[in-house]
C-alpha cells in the first residue's frame, strides 16, 4: 500500500498535485477539512462532536480527527493507498498516525514537501483570493500568519519524517506538469525500496 503525506504552506500547490497523484496511483484522498465536513454531514458522532467544538471556536483535538482518518482507513482495507493532505500537521498528530497505520500493518511511503518561498506564496494566495472567495486568501496580513504558523508547528514534521528517511523536497515553483514528474520519481523510488 502506498501512502503520501503531501506537505507545504497554504498555496503551495498541494490541492493540484493531489488530483493528479489520486488519479495515477489510484489513491484515497484524506483531506481532515472534507472529513470533518463529511462526519458533520452525516451527522455521526465524531461528526458532532467536532461541530460542538467547532461552534464554540474551538481547534478539534486529534484523537477526534485520528478516529474520523481511522473510519476511512478501515472502510478501504482494499484501496492502492492514501494520500494525507493537510495531516499531520504537528509531531504528536505525526506519531498518532504511525501507530494507527500499525494497527493496520502499513506505514508511511513518503513524505513529499512542496516547498515555494514567501513571496510567491503571498502572490498565489491574493491571485487565489480574487476567485476563491475565502477572505483569508484576501488578506496579506492573513496570509502571512498563515505561512508563519505553518513554518513554527507543521515545518517540525518534516524533521519527524527526515528522521525516518522519508522526507522529500520537491521545488513547487514551476510548471505543473514538472512538480507531477519530480513527485512521481520520488515515488518511484520509494516503491522500489518499500518492496526490497
Amino acid at each position: 500500500m502506498l501512502n503520501i503525506v503531501l506537505f507545504g504552506p497554504p498555496g503551495a500547490g498541494k490541492g493540484t498535485q493531489s488530483q493528479k497523484l489520486i488519479e495515477k496511483y489510484g489513491l484515497i484522498h484524506l483531506s481532515t477539512g472534507d472529513l470533518l465536513r463529511s462526519e458533520i454531514s452525516q451527522g455521526t458522532e465524531l461528526g458532532l462532536k467536532a461541530k460542538g467544538l467547532m461552534d464554540a471556536g474551538l481547534l478539534v483535538p486529534d484523537e477526534v480527527v485520528i478516529g474520523m482518518i481511522e473510519s476511512k482507513i478501515a472502510d478501504n482495507r482494499s484501496a492502492a493507498g492514501f494520500i494525507f493532505d493537510g495531516f499531520p500537521r504537528t509531531v504528536p498528530q505525526a506519531e498518532a498516525l504511525d501507530q494507527l497505520l500499525e494497527k493496520y500493518d502499513q506505514g508511511i511511503s513518503c513524505m513529499i514537501a512542496l516547498q515555494v518561498d514567501e513571496e510567491e506564496l503571498v502572490k498565489r494566495l491574493l491571485l487565489r483570493g480574487q476567485t476563491s472567495g475565502r477572505p483569508d486568501d484576501a488578506d496579506e496580513t492573513l496570509i502571512q500568519k498563515r505561512v508563519q504558523e505553518y513554518n513554527t508547528k507543521t515545518a517540525p514534521v518534516a524533521n519527524y519524517y527526515a528522521q525516518q528517511n522519508k522526507f522529500y523536497a520537491v521545488d513547487g515553483i514551476g510548471e505543473i506538469d514538472e512538480i507531477f514528474a519530480k513527485s512521481c520519481e520520488i515515488i518511484g523510488a520509494c516503491q522500489v525500496a518499500l518492496n526490497k
